[in-house]
This record gives structure tokens, sequence and C-alpha cells, in this order.
């Protein structure tokens, strides 16, 4: 009896197993990274980023403090502009993209735009650009 029993297991067990679904890597991944980082995080992030054409920064204050100074290859997108959540449904959502303001606010509604937007993965800095300066990182004109 103590035989049947066992056998019986082991056949509901490799039945069980070779009916369970496997996942692809693809389906392993998650759906959404969607984080903060800091500056230097950020910096690095940059950095192992150089010259990646999937790898997107964004500037999300006015025009105006754009121009005073940004991030090297920043683009500006006005988190004020009436057109700022259309404007950010254009981009490819399959990129990886660092989104900074002044000081975070603006870039965390934006980042909270962008997940319900259905991007893959996005990184809001932390402190802003004011912090990353603060940090001696650089700016450009």
């Amino acid at each position: 009896m103590k035989k049947l029993l066992l056998v019986s297991l082991v056949i509901v067990v490799i039945l069980t197993v070779g009916c369970a679904k496997t996942k692809t890597p693809e389906q392993e991944k998650p759906s959404q990274i969607i984080e903060d980082i800091t500056p230097q995080e950020a910096f690095t992030l940059i950095q192992n980023n150089k010259n990646n054409p999937d790898f997107v920064i964004i500037d999300v204050r006015t025009a105006e403090e754009f121009a005073e100074g940004h991030i090297e290859n920043a683009i500006n997108i006005d988190y004020h502009s009436e057109t700022f959540r259309e404007e950010l449904n254009k981009l490819d959502k399959n990129k990886t993209y660092l989104v900074y303001c002044a000081s975070g606010g603006r870039s965390a509604a934006a980042l909270d735009i962008m997940q319900e937007l259905g991007f893959r993965e996005a990184y809001n800095m932390l402190g802003g650009i004011n912090q990353w300066t603060a940090e001696g990182l650089p700016t450009t004109k």
C-alpha cells in the first residue's frame, strides 16, 4: 500500500511540474522600473549610457530654467506646458529615461505620469539640478 501511495505521489509531482508554465526571460523581467535615484547614481547612470541611443535625459523645468544650465545632452520638456502629457506620450516607452527638475517635485510628478503611460524604465533624480550642482556635478548651457 505504501509503495502504491509513493508511486502515485511521484506521478502527481511529475505531472504537476511538467504542466507548469515556464517563463521566458522576457516574462521574468519586471514590466516597469520606476525609481528615485540620487544625483551620484544619476551621474553613474549617465556615464554608463554614454552614446546609448536608448537612454534619454529629460529636464522638465521651464525653457528659461533650462537655458540657465542643464545636464549635458538633456532635452527640455516643460512640466507646466499644456501639452506635457502628450509630449511624453510621443516618446519611445521602451527607452530608459532619467528625469529631473529644479528640486525633485516636478520630476517626481512626471515620473508618475510616465508610469501611467506605460514607460518601461524611468528614474527621478532626487533633489533635482539644485542637488546635482551642490554635489559639484557638471552642467552645460
